[in-house]
């Protein structure tokens, strides 16, 4: 393919977990040499951090999802001559990544300051949990207490459940997504100024972004949104939206018209609710809806909505989702080899040029590439 547009960036990545890596990955798929510096023997703290306790070798499977096509470098930051050898890598450097809470990199003099000064050039980027001033800058960033403590625990589940979290990390990569977005602002403001930058997310504010149609709805409102009690899909939205039993599964259906929905399916009941109460009588709408549903498989609704050119879809798990023709056609899965193992994984989502970005590079061992990177960056 064409050269990757971060081709020649070199990127330091102190960091550990989930937010920073994800980070990093983004940036290495996009072409950058990205470059772990790691504790010496046990290297960043991902890698003993298993998903469904899956293991590929002494590392976790989590680990090599987030840490391929990077390199690891080992030092130990409280050893002045592995100090004296970061500082050297970092008059290299275009970027520095750190997810650690906000004084650890001053304790060991490299903050923002301190880098610059070696660096002015280089684009310096942090995550913390909730920023680094007010009362809660030093609560544990960890993905659940976040998704708990800025209300999005209330946007998922009925509304008559308690609060209901995601089930993934989506802090955490939402953080590395906006990390690398302030990133690449930085690149772009440097190739014009010369001048680097200090760019800083937090888990917290990461959240509260990803919320933005609720928040802006409270601040107007002053009220909480409301979940539906039945089929609740987005707190703000009308009736029909949301998810429903079948006689044989389940299905989605967007927002339309409940007067068009009713002739569609064949729900008079339906027609007893007036288009203006699609949202003050949402429960009530729903429940005449998910009632009728029961009545005929997926397959029986969908062929009558979508033919109607109605929104709604099938409700998938993983398997049959990878089963469809249409997901394969996306090649989104891509495969690594690690010794005498081979797993699967997902690629990029990104294309450049209508090329799929894919990279097969195992993640690295603990202290891997020192002898290369002291050869050709030191």
């Amino acid at each position: 393919m064409n050269e990757l547009p971060l081709k020649g960036i070199v990127v330091l990545e102190f960091c550990q977990y989930l937010s920073g890596p994800s980070a990093g990955l983004r940036l290495a798929d996009l072409g950058a040499r990205v470059i772990k510096i790691e504790r010496p023997g046990m290297g960043e703290a991902g890698r003993k951090l298993a998903i469904k306790d899956l293991w590929v070798d002494d590392n976790s499977l989590l680990f090599h999802t987030i840490n391929r096509n990077k390199e690891s470098f080992t030092a130990n930051l409280k050893d002045k001559e592995d100090l004296t050898v970061i500082k050297k890598l970092i008059t290299k450097a275009d970027v520095l990544i750190h997810n650690f809470r906000p004084e650890v990199m001053g304790r060991n003099g490299l903050d923002y300051a301190a880098v610059k000064a070696i660096n002015p050039r280089i684009v310096y980027a942090e995550v913390s949990g909730y920023g680094k001033k007010g009362p809660w800058k030093d609560k544990p960033g960890q993905d659940l207490l976040l998704q708990s403590m800025t209300g999005l625990a209330y946007t998922t589940g009925n509304g008559n459940n308690g609060p209901v979290p995601f089930g993934i990390s989506i802090a955490d990569i939402m953080a590395g997504s906006q990390l690398v977005q302030g990133i690449l602002g930085g690149l772009i403001r440097r190739h014009k100024t010369g001048e680097g930058a200090l760019i800083e997310v937090s888990l917290m504010e990461s959240l509260l972004d990803f919320q933005f149609e609720l928040l802006t709805t409270y601040y107007t409102t002053r009220q909480q949104p409301q979940r539906s009690k039945v089929a609740n899909g987005q707190p703000l939205l009308s009736a029909p939206y949301g998810i429903y039993d079948t006689a044989d599964g389940h299905i989605a259906i967007a927002m339309m018209d409940i007067h068009v929905l009713a002739d569609t399916i064949g729900c008079l009941g339906l027609k007893d609710f007036s288009k203006q109460e699609a949202f003050s009588r949402r429960d009530e709408i729903k429940t005449v809806l998910a009632n009728h549903l029961l009545k005929q498989t997926t397959d029986y609704w969908l062929g009558l909505l979508q033919d109607a050119g109605l929104w709604s879809m099938h409700v998938l798990n993983w398997e049959e989702m990878t089963n469809e023709t249409a997901y394969q056609s996306l090649g989104m899965e891509q495969k690594i080899k690690v010794g005498e193992k081979e797993i699967t994984t997902t690629r990029c989502p990104i294309r450049i040029n209508g090329e799929r970005l894919v990279s097969g590079r195992r993640a690295p061992g603990v202290g891997e590439h020192n002898e290369l990177i002291k050869e050709e960056l030191l």
